[in-house]
């Protein structure tokens, strides 16, 4: 490995920093990627080497190091801010990896956990998926055809409480399309007769119950996504990477003053 005391092209970077107007620094930039001694250990194989040859570059026009002390403390600054972004990397997958976990994990499902205690509310059908896509104005549609379908549904077991000749007919066209589809599936299915009182046991049995859960999730969709997102969280597992991160920005702070301290007694050894 190549050191500075050795390498001619480094103690030029650092001779130009102090001596040559900002201007040169154009043509040396790229030069401390190439010949630092960290350089090498910091960036990994699949890590882009020019983005951080840009950092390093940046930071030796910031602080326009003069001499080999001051070019490593200015490269250990460059290689800190780098493993730093490679914690916040690691952080994000690992909150990634464990939401998409909870999401997908049906026996433990945070949808009731983020309700008000309700005993009409059942979640074993609900695309938890779609609930975390939704925005607020998608929570907001959806709420609204929730309440539609629901006041339709009590009003087609209003009808058929009432009864009358044609009370089946008349609770059918007051559900939802959609709904009613439903009920013709059921039918198809022979999961319920096609007669008033099988409509009455559907809606009381299947309809109504997915409506008032359906209008409740909508309801409360933005507590649903905060529920979820704050189990995918688990911050327990990422106390060890707050750990590190917190001993690379004292590390940073402690190579900044070094670096800081050396350009004032250089300074003051001038005067």
């Amino acid at each position: 490995m190549q050191t500075f005391e050795k390498d001619s092209n480094v103690t030029a970077i650092a001779n130009t920093a102090t001596n040559t107007p900002q201007k040169n620094y154009a043509a040396v930039r790229f030069n401390a990627m190439k010949h630092g001694i960290l350089s090498k250990q910091v960036v990994l194989p699949h890590e882009d080497a020019e983005e951080f040859s840009e950092l390093l570059s940046s930071l030796v026009e910031e602080h326009k190091p003069a001499g080999p002390t001051e070019m490593h403390l200015v490269e250990e600054l460059a290689g800190i801010m780098w493993r730093t972004r490679r914690v916040l990397l690691a952080e994000g997958a690992n909150i990634n990896r464990s939401l998409h976990s909870v999401i997908n994990n049906k026996l433990r499902s945070p949808i009731q956990v983020a309700l008000p205690c309700n005993r009409n509310i059942l979640n074993e059908d609900t695309d938890l998926h779609d609930l975390m896509k939704s925005t607020p104005e998608d929570a907001l549609k959806y709420q609204q055809e929730a309440e539609v379908d629901l006041a339709a549904t009590n009003k087609a077991a209003a009808i058929l409480r009432k009864g009358g000749s044609k009370a089946y007919e008349k609770a059918q066209s007051a559900l939802s399309p959609e709904n009613l589809d439903f009920w013709h599936d059921c039918i198809d299915d022979n999961e319920y007769p096609d007669t008033a009182e099988g409509l009455s046991q559907f809606i009381r049995e299947i309809l109504w119950p997915d409506c008032v859960r359906s209008e409740y999730e909508a309801k409360y969709t933005s507590a649903i996504q905060a529920q979820t997102l704050g189990e995918g969280l688990q911050a327990g597992k990422l106390e060890s990477l707050t750990r590190y991160e917190t001993h690379l920005d004292r590390k940073f702070e402690r190579t900044l003053a070094m670096l800081l301290k050396m350009k004032e007694l250089r300074g003051n050894n001038k005067s």
